[in-house]
Parts: structure tokens; sequence; C-alpha cells
């Protein structure tokens, strides 16, 4: 049984390998993006390894930059985050029996996206330490990635990390595009958030609202628009 349960956390850590490499690169960004806001760096890492949110967290942070209230930074991080609770909802139903109140607990700090979609397809249920080993991959990754990327700051020039600096608008990029592609009702909701935001930006009396209210507004009313316009009946939830 210590075998198999050895064997199990190995495998989740060879899982959760490709997640790992590829958090180095956005949490490089994070990092350099932090750091070159005036935050220092033992401040970052810390906000990095207490995080592990991506969008949630460079939205948090950017907030702290520009000198955002508390109550923005409170709901900004609430909504976007807030699809990380019907991951673990999701997820707490594939979980073997063995699986402690306590470990759901400490487990459920690492549940990302890509670790959630790995996780749920995996066959069977999933134990305690699978889910460890995938977690604590991408975790060191981002961490390292944080480091990394806090570090070059001071050593990079000045034209180097500007052009760096874009790579946070590639990593969205990337993350919007391929299922846009796939699905319209994606795009149309995509459209929707982009039309909002140009709204905000560019009408008077409106391009005064900061800008965690205009994420708050943007995300709600675009996720509502979805809800409303795409429902999913229940045979598919099922299915």
């Amino acid at each position: 049984m210590q075998e198999t349960q050895t064997l199990t956390f190995k495998k989740g850590l060879k899982d959760g390998l490709p997640i790992c490499l590829g958090y180095i690169s956005v949490s490089f960004t994070f990092g350099m993006m932090a750091t070159q806001g005036g935050l220092p760096l033992w401040a970052v890492m810390l906000i990095t390894m207490s995080n592990m949110t991506s969008a949630g967290q460079f939205a948090g942070t950017e907030l702290i930059l520009s000198g955002g209230l508390y109550i923005e930074l409170a709901v900004t991080t609430f909504v976007i985050n807030i699809r990380y609770m019907l991951m673990s909802l999701s997820l707490s139903q594939k979980v073997d029996d063995a699986m402690t109140s306590l470990h759901r607990f400490i487990l459920s700090f690492g549940v990302t996206d890509e670790i959630f979609a790995v996780a749920m397809q995996q066959e069977g249920s999933v134990s305690a330490r699978y889910l460890a080993g995938l977690i604590v991959t991408p975790y060191t990754g981002w961490t390292l990635g944080t480091l990394l990327g806090g570090t070059a700051t001071g050593l990079l020039p000045v034209s180097v990390r500007t052009a760096l600096g874009i790579a946070i608008y590639g990593m969205f990029l990337a993350i919007i595009i391929p299922p846009a592609k796939r699905a319209r009702p994606i795009a149309k909701v995509i459209a929707v958030a982009a039309v909002l935001s140009c709204i905000f930006r560019w009408m008077p009396f409106l391009n005064r609202l900061s800008g965690g209210w205009v994420i708050i507004i943007c995300a709600v009313a675009a996720s509502a628009y979805a809800a409303l316009r795409y429902p999913v009946d229940d045979a598919e939830v099922r299915e």
C-alpha cells in the first residue's frame, strides 16, 4: 500500500511538470511587473507564495501599485477567483474516500485551472498523495519564476524589461484565443467584455471609474450575459 501511494505521489509530480514549466514564464512576468512597480522582492515573494491565482494575482497587485482601495482589491480578487470555488466543489466529488477534511482544506489552496483540468481527467478517484504531487510541482515553478523575474528586473537593461512587459498580454491572448476559436459563445462573451471595457475607457464620466471597479463590472456583466444567453442544461452538466 505504501509503495502504491508513493508511486501515486510521483505520478502527480510528473503530471504537474508541464504546468510547472508554463507557470515559470507567467510568474516571471509577474515578478518583473511587481518589482518594477516598486514593491520589494520580499513582498513580491510573499504575495506569490500565498497566492497562486494568475489573473487574480496580477489584477490585485496592479490595484496595490495604483493605490486602489481595500474594498476594490477584495471585490476584484473575489470576482476573478470565484471560479476556484466551483472547481473545488466539482473536484471534491472525484477525490477518494480516504481524503480527510484536513487534506481537503490544505490541498484546496493549490486548485488552479490547469491543476483542476489534469486532476479531473484522471481515471477513477484522485488520492490526496496524487493531488499533493500535482500541486507541488506547479507551485515550485510559480515561486521560482517569480523569484527569477523579480531578480532579473535589476539586472536587465530598461529596453529588455520594457519588451518583456508585453508578455502578460501575450499570456492573456494565449488563454482566450484557443477556446474562442473552438466555441462561438466564448468568442461572443469575450467581445462583450472587450466592448464594455472600451466604453469605460473612453466614455465621459465612466472613464473616471477606477480600474478595479471596471474589472468587476465588466466581469460580472459578461458572465451574466453568458449565463442568460447560453444556459447549460442539466443533461450537459451530468455528462
